[in-house]
């Protein structure tokens, strides 16, 4: 077992304004305790809520701010307590690194929603530190936090699923949706979205893609595996498919109207939301009235999930479609994400990204 030192200098890729342009940065990781790993980052995944973050959308960011919350690495040191992990492991941390462990969601092992946590980065540990994310060489965490990333999973595959992976798995779990033979549809095919299409295909469901163009019909059903294509602008097909759908896993990360969708789903269906929208959305209560239908959300997933997630992915030989790039790409590869020009993540190869020899203030 490794001894940990207390403070560990790193570089890592930080924005220092709602700009949200990354450029490296040297700062020290918290001191680290009986219960934490150190990770050397190996890969770590890009995600829209990173823009959201990068960009103060919500109006709570915090500079110099290094983001990235799908992060896989190598485990080079552990903690006296952590019994979890070792020395060499493959390890994953999502978005969540800190929780109260007293609250009800805690004592229920979804501490995702517990009102305490500690997102990965834009935010501070309970020692006043701040937390900063994967875009970095090594990180801290807690082992509680951290998950074993099966051997059969690719390290760069498993990274989108920390939070792609998991953000469509937890409804489909929770809300009993994981039996075959159900209809259910996935709306907006981006990085979470096309996630939802082969984890939900895995399930044994039928899956039609509503997208608001033609677009990505031939990659829904020729590369994805969906079995239904439907354009949110086509009056007569979506008339034809009203009373049709168990579910709808509603990924958009924009505003748009709901009553298009709500029409789609059978009585007792659920529209589930798990896109960051800043703005409130609208509805005219018959649509859910007369259908019995429920407009809920959730958000990533617990640990037990997670784990659990990336053992059915690894199980099924599912993969996410991903773009490696490294680090000195990742400006472009955020403008390319907020402009939809990616197919369907990027994932940064940090451990080749040479990043100790960029260091900067």
């Amino acid at each position: 077992m490794s001894t940990l030192e207390s403070e560990k200098q790193v570089t890592g890729w930080a924005a220092r304004d709602p700009s949200g342009v990354l450029s490296p940065y040297s700062y020290t990781l918290r001191s680290t305790g009986p219960e934490d790993v150190v990770i050397k980052v190996w890969y770590c995944g890009v995600c829209h809520t990173d823009i959201h973050q990068l960009k103060n959308h919500l109006g709570m960011s915090n500079y110099p701010m290094v983001p990235g919350h799908e992060v896989v690495g190598e485990v080079t040191e552990v903690g006296s307590h952590v019994k979890k992990f070792k020395v060499g492991d493959t390890i994953g941390v999502g978005l969540i690194v800190g929780c109260c462990r007293t609250c009800g969601p805690c004592k229920s092992n979804i501490e995702q929603y517990c009102n305490k946590r500690i997102w990965s980065y834009n935010d501070v540990y309970v020692d006043g530190k701040p937390t900063q994310g994967g875009f970095a060489s090594s990180l801290v965490v807690d082992q509680k936090f951290a998950v074993k990333i099966p051997e059969r999973l690719a390290p760069e595959q498993a990274a989108p699923l920390l939070c792609a992976g998991v953000t469509v798995y937890s409804p489909l779990r929770h809300f009993g949706l994981k039996r075959s033979g159900l209809r259910g549809a996935i709306l907006g095919l981006g990085g979470v979205g096309h996630m939802g299409v082969k984890i939900a295909k895995a399930m044994g469901h039928h899956v039609t893609v509503i997208s608001s163009s033609d677009k990505k019909r031939e990659e829904a059903l020729d590369h994805l595996g969906a079995d239904a294509y439907l354009v949110s602008s086509d009056v007569s097909k979506m008339q034809e498919a009203a009373d049709s759908l168990d579910y709808i896993l509603d990924t958009v990360p924009a505003h748009h109207p709901l009553e298009p969708y709500l029409s789609l789903l059978k009585v007792d269906g659920k529209i589930v939301m798990m896109g960051v929208i800043s703005e409130p959305l609208q509805f005219v209560s018959p649509m859910i009235m007369l259908g019995r239908r429920t407009i809920t959300g959730t958000f990533i997933g617990s640990m037990e999930e997670t784990q659990e997630m990336l053992e059915f992915c690894a199980e099924k030989g599912l993969k996410s479609m991903i773009e490696i790039v490294k680090m000195d790409y990742v400006n472009e590869a955020l403008e390319r994400l907020e402009k939809n020009d990616v197919r369907y993540r990027f994932v940064v190869d940090v451990a080749g990204s040479n990043l100790n020899e960029k260091s900067s203030v």
